[in-house]
């Protein structure tokens, strides 16, 4: 029996044995952390503008050459054909000329103004102009060979006398109408048709509803210049959807341009060449005929 008055010993406590633990609570756990999603993937085409944007441009155009057209008409049939009838007037194809090119240049700067000054980016740049550059002649040839188009005019039913034939009655005429048909006419009809048109149409339905649905419009427009004849305005369309599948595939507007102008121009070449420069229009039925 030890006495009590000898010193007690206390061993240290060994690392084995257990220790008092905290409580453990809810908080002693970090929450969980989650990896962001990765962002959904933007389409190719991502225009700043919106089909909103798109329907005022071509609201803007209409309204704008109905106007021109008309000041234009009562302005010569006041102070140049005093002696002729409005109608008659009306059906001048210089005045027509004359107000669509007006109408195109009040057009084009208000789709600079819309892109520079409402959403603050490069025209050009924003509707993807991209010049090809040594590809250009690549592109115009492009639009030569587009003409073969025009062979399905021999399966269907086409006419041989339409409302677009009195721009070609006179050599002066026809001769406007030619320049004009491959210099400002095909610039705005790409600018608003691939240019404005086709991104919104790609971005909310695909590319090729996209296409689809550019060509058609652009089909529709020419209804009138070929006199409601369904098999002239499917070719027109199908000229559209090749020239929408150029501007998807390069990324180019400036492409589907260079192949409109390639289009035209052999066109009207062929149309010269087939009436002696435009002075015998009465063997463009025939060519018509054989084509």
């Amino acid at each position: 029996m030890s006495s009590p008055d000898a010193p007690q010993f206390n061993p240290p406590p060994s690392d084995t044995e257990p220790q008092p633990s905290a409580s453990i609570t809810a908080d002693s756990f970090p929450p969980p952390t989650f990896a962001p999603e990765a962002p959904a993937p933007k389409s190719a085409e991502s225009p700043v503008w919106t089909g909103w944007d798109v329907l005022q441009i071509a609201f803007l155009t209409i309204v704008t050459l109905i106007f021109l057209q008309l000041v234009l008409i009562l302005s010569a049939n006041r102070f140049v054909y005093r002696h002729s009838s409005f109608r008659v007037v009306s059906q001048k194809p210089m005045l027509a000329l004359l107000s669509e090119f007006l109408a195109y240049i009040a057009v084009a700067i208000y789709m600079v103004a819309l892109v520079e000054g409402k959403y603050h980016v490069g025209f050009w740049q924003a509707i993807r102009w991209n010049w090809p550059g040594g590809a250009a002649v690549k592109r115009l040839g492009l639009g030569v060979m587009m003409v073969g188009l025009d062979l399905l005019g021999r399966f269907l039913p086409m006419p041989r006398s339409v409302p677009f034939d009195q721009f070609f009655a006179r050599p002066t005429d026809a001769y406007l109408t030619t320049a004009f048909a491959v210099t400002l006419g095909p610039l705005m009809e790409e600018l608003f048709f691939r240019g404005f048109l086709y991104p919104v149409l790609a971005r909310r339905m695909g590319v090729v509803l996209g296409v689809i649905f550019t060509a058609l419009p652009f089909g529709l427009l020419h209804l009138v210049q070929y006199g409601y004849a369904w098999g002239a305005v499917l070719v027109i369309f199908l000229v559209g959807v090749v020239l929408t599948a150029i501007r998807a595939v390069t990324g180019s507007v400036a492409a589907s341009f260079l192949a409109h102008v390639g289009y035209n121009a052999t066109l009207m070449m062929l149309t010269a060449a087939a009436t002696g420069g435009f002075r015998h229009m009465d063997r463009l039925g025939l060519w018509l005929a054989y084509r």
